[in-house]
């Protein structure tokens, strides 16, 4: 899985990068639990659901200029968020969207050339 650096508002994030078939598909259900200032970027991706998760997550859609659109704090298990205008989903643990500063109109320039590029 490819990783990302990004800068945010508040700080930065390792971002690691699903963009295959399979790992948008598996996503946070399978793997390592994410750190404090680390994210899963999904890509393409407008829609994530929860079942199955061991821990809440904050969920931040952005759309094809990395602009985030709309962000959903402290998403439990059992749930479903969309956003019609997204692109891509970056799914973070519980607060730290907020920590880093992530609120809609941000535009998270270092993710702008992984959102271009076409998926496998």
């Amino acid at each position: 899985m490819a990783h990302a650096t990004c800068t945010t508002p508040g700080g930065a994030l390792r971002v690691r990068v699903a963009d295959t078939f399979i790992t948008r598909g598996l996503g946070l259900l399978v793997g390592t639990p994410l750190e404090a200032a680390e994210g899963l970027l999904i890509a393409p991706c407008s829609s994530i659901h929860t079942f199955g998760m061991r821990y809440a997550i904050d969920v931040v859609f952005i759309d094809r200029d990395a602009r985030i659109v709309r962000v959903c704090p402290d998403v439990k298990a059992g749930r479903a968020r969309f956003a019609g205008k997204a692109h891509a989903v970056l799914e973070l643990r519980a607060g730290v969207a907020a920590q880093q500063g992530l609120t809609a109109g941000v535009r998270l320039e270092a993710l702008a050339p992984v959102l271009a590029a076409k998926p496998s």
